[in-house]
């Protein structure tokens, strides 16, 4: 059995459509055929949300895996979007930080848990917290790679060396697999000499590693959430629907090829 390919959505800038990405290209993997999990490892809980999953359907979630306290599986709930399955998460991951801070072996925990799913899933997509703390460590030795969503404004670049740099110190410390998935720029308005100026800057500190999908800046993707679905299920024909299955397309291709 092939292994899944896991990868990290990161930025610990807040506000970058990190866990909007998250949900929309786990959906869209599904809604191409692929068997996907996403483990919400955000404390707010986003995703969860965002996929219709109430509180009181979760019985166990990502901080009992995370901890040790349940098998992986057993936290693991279907969702109504196709072939996608979700490792929920609440508000009691805000003390997984000050828990795993105790453990030896902090920085795997997330490996270990996943270990015994991977042989399950085509992708498992990690949506991180907004922060660099232990949290997204444990993604980060999880991950195979990092896909780091930037939104296209004038800060775009501003605290990526920092993420850059914590992605080098865990390639050389606990993960040598780890690589840069890519960069996908978000909240894109092509009519605008900023979208613009960011985008070729962006290409020139990365050349090659930038997606060729860009997210455009669109209403619905805040109104989707609500409806607890992802967008391909929520507006099938919207630009934001299109552009998460290019960006879908565009993974499966590159790793079909690699």
């Amino acid at each position: 059995m092939p292994q899944a390919k896991i990868i990290a959505v990161a930025n610990q800038k807040g506000g970058v459509g990190k866990t909007t990405t998250a949900v929309n290209l786990a959906a869209c993997l599904g809604f191409r055929d692929k068997k996907v999990l996403l483990c919400d490892l955000d404390p707010q809980g986003n995703a969860t949300v965002a996929l219709g999953i109430g509180k009181r359907q979760i019985k166990m979630s990502s901080y009992e895996a995370l901890i040790g306290r349940c098998k992986t599986a057993d936290a693991v709930l279907s969702t109504s979007a196709r072939k996608l399955s979700l490792l929920p998460a609440n508000i009691s991951l805000v003390g997984a930080e000050l828990e795993l801070a105790e453990m030896a072996q902090r920085e795997r925990k997330l490996r270990q848990a996943l270990l015994p799913l991977e042989e399950e899933y085509d992708y498992i997509i990690l949506d991180c917290p907004p922060s660099l703390g232990l949290l997204t460590l444990n993604c980060l030795c999880a991950a195979h790679s990092v896909l780091i969503p930037l939104q296209c404004e004038y800060f775009a670049l501003e605290g990526l060396s920092q993420l850059t740099q914590t992605m080098r110190t865990v390639k050389k410390m606990y993960n040598p697999a780890l690589e840069l998935e890519g960069l996908l720029l978000t909240m894109f308005d092509g009519r605008l000499n900023l979208t613009l100026q960011v985008a070729a800057e962006v290409k020139k500190f990365f050349p090659g590693k930038v997606f060729s999908t860009v997210i455009p800046r669109t209403v619905r993707f805040s109104e989707a959430p609500s409806f607890g679905k992802a967008m391909i299920y929520f507006d099938t024909w919207s630009k934001g629907s299109t552009a998460y299955l290019d960006l879908a397309d565009e993974l499966i291709k590159k790793h079909s090829n690699s």
